[in-house]
């Protein structure tokens, strides 16, 4: 395996050079218009075949090394965050109240050296290597749209692998768990209607603030009195607007949040445990309601004879000691729609360092250097799944 670190060190300025181009010109969900431009013009100079305006700014750019053989599919995402950056790197982002800080442009930097140094591997390899960038990860979803356009098929897809920068685990670790990885989640948005009036009369009134209020507590008792507590779940109530003075009772009160589980059967049952909760305050306190339930991703789940072989690849790369099993998390990834249709795994790279910022933060950077080790998996994996021989 020195062949595969010697080509991926070779590239590492190239592959911090992707990094850099594109912190600059972060693009929020479905408006990834420069991004996709920049990946597809990457992918074609590498002489992959690209298909272009997937879910409308996805791109695939897929290379044979031979037509027999099994297909992996490599995941990165294109969009950004609506936050102003405050890193003050000298590779700002040059979009006003945009910046990538989920880590998707070290996803993407690294997704394209994998496709760099796999180049150069073509005569060790057989079958067909995919490399996808989808739009819209931070919502609402474009993994699910692009795979309704074929993106698992022609050739079809036996082998989905994709990472996460994790500031959750330190940096130099590398965190790979079999089975649920990461929750499902769904965003509820609702709205409660009352009958305003004078804050002094509020006996004349139906306090849609009260009612609100209500059903926040009542919420959370649906996870602590109605849950199973051995199986995680949360409900989280994330905005609460209402009211324009000190002394109006509004008329109207507007709420959303989400859910978040690891049971697939929970899962199932959130939209009308909420339903039941709200319509039974409303009732009881005179006033009405307008719920807007969105399912989103399903639950994070690790093929195991996968996630046992990157595993074994990662511990190649990093050292076995520094291989490790993280916490699942309450977050939701649409790279579970890749996984629910091919053996996939999908790991956290550790960027973690004492005073760092978390993810979706503005102040969100990490060590570069940890992308030469998530390439590095990318391609031994690579050659480990499709590879004609091994020890290369």
């Amino acid at each position: 395996m020195d062949k595969i670190r010697s080509l991926v060190q070779e590239s590492a300025e190239q592959i911090f050079t992707f990094r850099h181009d594109l912190h600059q010109i972060p693009e929020p969900a479905y408006t990834e218009a420069k991004t996709s431009q920049y990946i597809t013009d990457c992918l074609a100079r590498l002489g992959l075949e690209v298909q272009t305006g997937i879910a409308r700014f996805g791109v695939v750019g897929t290379r044979t090394y031979q037509k027999t053989g099994k297909t992996l599919l490599l995941r990165s995402e294109l969009d950004a965050l609506p936050i102003t950056e405050e890193t003050g790197l000298p590779f700002t982002s040059t979009h006003e109240d945009a910046m990538h800080a989920c880590g998707h442009d070290g996803h993407m930097a690294m997704v394209l050296g994998a496709a760099m140094v796999l180049a150069k591997l073509k005569p060790e390899l057989s079958g067909s290597i995919k490399f996808l960038f989808q739009p819209a990860e931070e919502g609402p979803g474009g993994a699910e749209p692009m795979i309704a356009e074929g993106v698992m098929e022609s050739p079809k897809v036996d082998y989905s692998l994709g990472c996460h920068l994790w500031p959750g685990i330190a940096k130099g670790l590398v965190g790979i768990k079999a089975g649920p990885l990461m929750a499902a989640m769904d965003r509820f948005d609702l709205t409660i209607k009352g009958k305003g009036g004078h804050g002094a009369m509020p006996h004349l009134c139906v306090d849609a603030i009260d009612v609100a209020a209500q059903i926040v507590n009542a919420l959370q008792r649906i996870v602590s009195r109605h849950m199973n507590p051995q199986h995680p779940t949360v409900v989280t109530v994330g905005e609460f607007k209402a009211g324009t003075a000190f002394n109006i009772i509004p008329q109207a009160a507007y709420l959303s949040g989400t859910t978040r589980t690891f049971d697939p059967e929970i899962w199932k049952t959130w939209a009308d445990r909420i339903d039941r909760v709200v319509k039974g305050i409303c009732q009881a306190m005179g006033a009405t309601y307008e719920l807007n339930y969105q399912s989103g991703y399903p639950v994070t789940t690790n093929n195991p004879w996968m996630a046992k072989e990157v595993k074994e690849v990662a511990g190649c790369v990093v050292g076995v000691e520094n291989v490790v099993v993280p916490e699942p998390s309450m977050g939701g990834e649409d790279m579970s729609y890749f996984l629910d249709r091919s053996k996939g795994c999908f790991f956290f790279l550790g960027v973690g360092s004492e005073g760092g910022a978390p993810l979706h933060n503005s102040l969100f950077d990490f060590d570069e250097k940890v992308l030469l080790t998530g390439v590095e998996i990318y391609c031994r994996a690579a050659i480990r799944l499709l590879g004609k021989k091994l020890n290369i």
